[in-house]
């Protein structure tokens, strides 16, 4: 039996053959074909490699950053790690924070920066082709002028690629559905490195299962997604103090369940910094018209905004707007829950204990340098689940039984020596929320409602696809398009 001294020695002549492995992948994909292969200190390298909205993602250094060009690269890249047999990560706009999901250490980095195509809108089929390495300020832009426009995110700077696969809730979702529904066809590259189209049509079961699964099915290398008419509209935001959080909190409750007009739409958010600095309330509101209806906003203008900035704008102009919103520089955490809207009765207990679970997490970490946390209640009306369903489903299948708000939390900070506290305040803030809400359940002040996790809000730690009444038809998906597991095992992500 070897010693452990031996034992070691072995493992440490060993180490060399890791990196040697991700170096071969670098130097391949560089003689295959024309594919960008940069590494550091070049500035292409460095410029990518920092540009995510979380530092925990940047502090994280690929052996090289490969940048296709077109889907044929694509598919050369995924031969070379067939054969290499290693983990990788796809980067999009950077946006997710969970370090090692669009980020990597030690090897390859496959960057869509330059898979961004808009191509024009074609009125003949009412589409635009959109590639995965925009940002969605990149395509609102394109499109600025036509008349069109497409689902997409809410503030300009977030990623195309994940925000789709995730499912992607826009300002004009209770018109339209999620992003995904959005979607007439998907161009993917497959585990084994063919390239295929997902549609109604042709590979139906993929179609359905990217719709909301994320990255365990292929790298999507294109988005043919439905265009949409639109004009001047209206939005911007109301800020209010803390003092007014019991009147929010019934205002977000009511405007949920009486949802006054299919074109409006909301984020109320709260925050919360070191020793009070800022505890405040800010809203962000749409209307697609260029003056919403009288009363639509009522029941949240009526209660004396500190400021309301909201004006009639271009789409684009509002989504570049709200990039106030994106916080970089520090190291953030997102987290979610979704719970059934309680009744008027019960709302008050319900939405301000889970209120004040956040405010007491977040007062108890107020110490961590830099710390901002935050709150989101994000209205998912019946009507949501209705026009999802119409524009022929999603994996997430809402059903319209019951209103429901997404609830997001978020929480920045500047050092990773801090990592672990922040981790348990995380879990803190979504395990409280679940075992609020499934005690209210349990006591009738809560109806029981099928409450699936929101993808593009979810922490590493939550168990996405165990919340899926879909998950036996995505694990079938998987097995089809990705039999040996590749995706599973050598990316990370919400895996089934």
């Amino acid at each position: 039996m070897p010693s452990s001294r031996s034992t070691l020695s072995a493992f440490v002549q060993f180490l060399p053959l890791l990196n040697l492995v991700a170096a071969n992948t670098c130097s391949q994909v560089g003689a295959l074909n024309a594919t960008e292969v940069k590494r550091s200190p070049s500035i292409e390298y460095l410029n990518e490699q920092q540009n995510y909205w979380s530092t925990g993602c940047s502090a994280l250094k690929p052996l090289c950053i490969l940048f296709p060009k077109n889907v044929a690269e694509v598919a050369s890249i995924v031969t070379v790690l067939n054969n290499n047999n290693e983990t990788f990560a796809v980067k999009s706009g950077g946006h997710n924070p969970n370090e090692g999901f669009s980020s990597i250490q030690s090897g390859p980095l496959i960057s869509t920066k330059e898979l961004n195509e808009v191509r024009p809108y074609d009125a003949a089929s009412m589409t635009v082709r959109v590639g995965p390495g925009n940002d969605w300020q990149d395509v609102h832009g394109a499109l600025e002028g036509t008349g069109v426009t497409v689902v997409g995110g809410r503030l300009g700077e977030v990623g195309v690629g994940g925000y789709v696969v995730g499912g992607g809730l826009s300002f004009l979702s209770t018109q339209y559905g999620w992003a995904a529904n959005n979607i007439v066809a998907f161009e993917v590259v497959l585990a084994n490195a063919t390239i295929v189209t997902a549609s109604n049509t042709s590979n139906a079961d993929l179609f359905e299962a990217l719709k909301g699964g994320g990255n365990n099915f292929g790298i999507v290398t294109a988005y043919t997604m439905v265009a949409h008419f639109i004009g001047q509209i209206w939005g911007g935001n109301l800020f209010f103090a803390a003092d007014k959080t019991t009147q929010l909190l019934a205002a977000v409750r009511n405007f949920t369940e009486n949802y006054p007009d299919e074109k409006a739409a909301i984020i109320m958010t709260a925050e919360l910094t070191a020793l009070g600095a800022v505890d405040i309330w800010v809203m962000f509101l749409f209307y697609d018209g260029p003056t919403p209806p009288p009363g639509t906003f009522d029941i949240f203008t009526s209660l004396e905004p500190i400021s309301n900035n909201c004006k009639t704008r271009s789409y684009y102009d509002l989504l570049t707007y709200n990039n106030f919103g994106v916080l970089k520089g520090s190291i953030y955490t997102i987290t979610t829950e979704t719970i059934p809207l309680p009744s008027i009765a019960n709302g008050a207990e319900v939405l301000g204990a889970i209120h004040a679970n956040w405010r007491n997490t977040t007062k108890s970490i107020l110490g961590v340098a830099g710390i901002i946390g935050s709150i989101a209640y994000q209205p998912i009306p019946k009507v949501l689940a209705r026009k999802a369903r119409e524009r022929g489903g999603d994996l997430i299948d809402l059903d319209d039984d019951v209103d429901r708000i997404i609830i997001e939390f978020n929480l920045s900070y500047w050092f990773d020596i801090d990592d672990a506290t922040i981790d348990q305040a995380t879990q803190r803030l979504y395990q409280g929320t679940r075992d609020l809400v499934t005690g209210f359940q349990g006591n009738g002040k809560l109806p029981e409602a099928y409450l699936p996790l929101f993808m593009n809000d979810a922490y590493f730690r939550q168990d996405y696809f165990s919340r899926l009444r879909s998950h036996d038809f995505a694990r079938a998906v998987r097995t089809r398009y990705d039999p040996d597991g590749f995706f599973r095992d050598r990316t990370k992500g919400w895996k089934l």
